[in-house]
C-alpha cells in the first residue's frame, strides 16, 4: 500500500475537460485513490457534460461536484504523469516542468455523439467503460512504460 506522500500525481488531459478526462479522474479517484492523486483539465474547458455525470452515476461514481478546469488552474502542482486522453490534447499538450512524464491513450469523444438520446448515451457508456478498463491498469501501465 502506498502512503499518501507516495501516491503519484496524475493529470488526465483532454480538449474540453467535459467528458473523457472527467471520467478518467472519477475512475482514478474511485478505484485507485490509494495509489493515485487524480486531477483532470482541458486545453479549452467547456464545462462538465451532464451526460458524463449521469453515466458515471450509473456506474456508482459521483462526479457531480467536479468542475471543468484549464491547465493554467493547476499551476504549481508537480505531476508525475500527464495522460492525454485525446489526440488533440496530445498535439497541444503544454510543457510541464521537472520530472513529469507523458502518456497517451486516445478515446472517442462522446460529446460529439449523434442520434437518439439512447444512442448518444450508449456512446457515453461505451467510452466510460473503456476508460474504466484503462484506469484499472494504473499505475502499472504508466510505471512500466518508462
Amino acid at each position: 500500500m502506498y502512503e499518501s506522500k507516495d501516491r503519484i500525481k496524475v493529470l488526465f488531459l483532454c480538449t474540453g475537460n467535459s467528458c473523457r478526462s472527467q471520467m478518467a479522474e472519477g475512475w482514478a479517484r474511485h478505484l485507485k485513490s490509494d495509489f493515485i492523486e487524480a486531477y483532470s483539465a482541458g486545453i479549452r474547458p467547456i464545462g462538465v457534460s451532464s451526460r458524463t455525470i449521469k453515466v458515471m452515476a450509473e456506474a456508482g461514481v459521483d462526479i457531480s461536484g467536479h468542475t471543468s478546469k484549464g491547465v493554467d488552474e493547476l499551476v504549481g502542482i508537480n505531476f508525475d504523469y500527464v495522460v492525454t486522453v485525446c489526440d488533440n490534447a496530445r498535439q497541444q499538450c503544454p510543457m510541464f516542468p521537472g520530472r513529469t512524464k507523458h502518456a497517451h491513450k486516445s478515446f472517442d469523444d462522446p460529446y460529439f455523439a449523434t442520434g437518439s438520446e439512447e444512442e448518444i448515451m450508449a456512446v457515453f457508456r461505451r467510452v466510460r467503460d473503456q476508460i474504466k478498463a484503462f484506469v484499472e491498469k494504473l499505475p502499472e501501465i504508466l510505471t512500466n512504460s518508462k
